[in-house]
């Protein structure tokens, strides 16, 4: 079986991950910042008698990824799929983010990543095959307002992830996006800011604030309504069993029929269809914040 590595595996999909391809028989290597965290992962692994290891990596400190996937390689000979799917995500309007806040989510989501998977490919190229799968999003297709620091990070990636098809298939390595929407993986119940928007520098006097809080609470009341994280998890065992030639591979339907819509839009349509999304047409008409 396969030798599979995921990060962020201390919760959501990066933990049903690790269990999922545990079941499947394969050789996983679960890693997470603080493996601190990892108690949740190795207590359902010890109830389902699965094994998975746990080590630390650390997506944005990119001078521990050569002795990282060189560990994994002698450990085990091999290298057979690389799951990125450590993420954060940072509300806010672009005057609003700091520079600090856009260069983390910036590394986070994309570069990271990227450096990742550049120090992957020698040992798949070595090998003859490989997979990349790369957890994307519906904002990597869909820029909705206050969500300006996240879509640019996953647009990033889905360019270089296309690009990055490309550039390896002649060794056999496949490469593989998966776009989620709204899943209970705690990404927005840990990041969503607990209060309202402040601006860059810290102040809470954004002009930016009506449309980011309206957004945010939003985000909220539809929490209680997202996917369950298996979902994705058992998507990622279906890609690797498969024969690996599709780019794109939206999560559930709601994802599948969304990026069917957009990419069949015009621009004047895509910005209605987003407005609609959004509920952001009273901002954009200099109007205030309908009543919930």
């Amino acid at each position: 079986m396969s030798v599979v590595v995921i990060t962020g595996s201390s919760s959501g999909f990066g933990l049903e991950a690790a269990l999922a391809f545990a079941r499947n028989g394969d050789t996983v290597i679960a890693t997470m910042r603080d493996t601190g965290k990892a108690g949740d992962l190795l207590a359902r692994a010890a109830i389902e008698e699965l094994e998975v290891q746990v080590k630390p990596l650390d997506v944005t400190r990119s001078d521990t990824f050569a002795s990282f996937v060189e560990t994994v390689a002698e450990e085990h000979d091999r290298l057979d799929v690389l799951i990125n799917n450590a993420g954060i995500h940072r509300s806010g309007a672009l005057e609003d983010l700091s520079e600090e806040t856009f260069r983390l989510v910036m590394e986070t989501n994309c570069i990271g990543p990227l450096l990742l998977t550049r120090a992957v490919l020698p040992h798949m190229r070595s090998q003859n095959n490989g997979l990349i799968i790369m957890m994307s999003s519906l904002s990597g297709i869909a820029g909705l307002p206050g969500d300006l620091a996240y879509a640019a990070s996953k647009f990033a990636l889905e360019g270089a992830t296309e690009a990055l098809r490309h550039e390896v298939d002649r060794w056999g390595i496949r490469v593989a996006l998966v776009q989620a929407g709204l899943f209970k993986t705690g990404i927005m119940a840990h990041n969503l800011p607990a209060t309202s928007a402040t601006s860059s520098d810290g102040s809470s006097h954004s002009p930016y604030r009506p449309l980011i809080e309206w957004q945010l609470n939003n985000l909220r009341d539809r929490i209680s309504d997202a996917s369950d994280p298996r979902i994705v998890a058992e998507l990622f065992v279906t890609i690797a069993n498969s024969d690996q030639s599709r780019l794109r591979w939206p999560a559930d339907p709601m994802a599948e029929k969304v990026l069917e819509t957009m990419l069949a839009q015009n621009d004047l349509e895509r910005d209605e269809f987003l407005r609609n999304v959004a509920g952001s047409d009273w901002w954009s008409q200099g109007a205030q914040a309908p009543p919930k």
